[in-house]
């Protein structure tokens, strides 16, 4: 493989890895802000609270996003594959 390849190859592993953890990250953020947000105002400054909302709405969006994630990782692989096959 020349660095072109490898660099194309690198590419679209971080991609992938973007469009897969990106909805858990994203929704991650947002429930933090809006816990962050709420203790703020109710000057309840326990730094535990967090947690539970946050691994819940992680663990649903994973759920919910289960189907996207694995398409696009088999996609990625399957193309990953016809590169390998075709370096002989």
């Amino acid at each position: 493989m020349t660095a072109v390849e490898v660099t194309d190859v690198m590419r679209e592993g971080i991609w992938t890895l973007l469009k897969v953890a990106g909805p858990a990250m994203l929704v991650s953020l947002a429930v933090g802000l809006v816990i962050s947000l709420i203790q703020a105002l109710t000057q309840l400054q326990e730094p535990t609270l967090t947690f539970v909302p946050k691994i819940l709405a992680i663990f649903g969006t994973l759920v919910l996003t289960m189907p996207f994630m694995i398409t696009t990782m088999i996609t990625f692989m399957e193309h990953l594959a016809q590169r390998i096959a075709g370096l002989q």
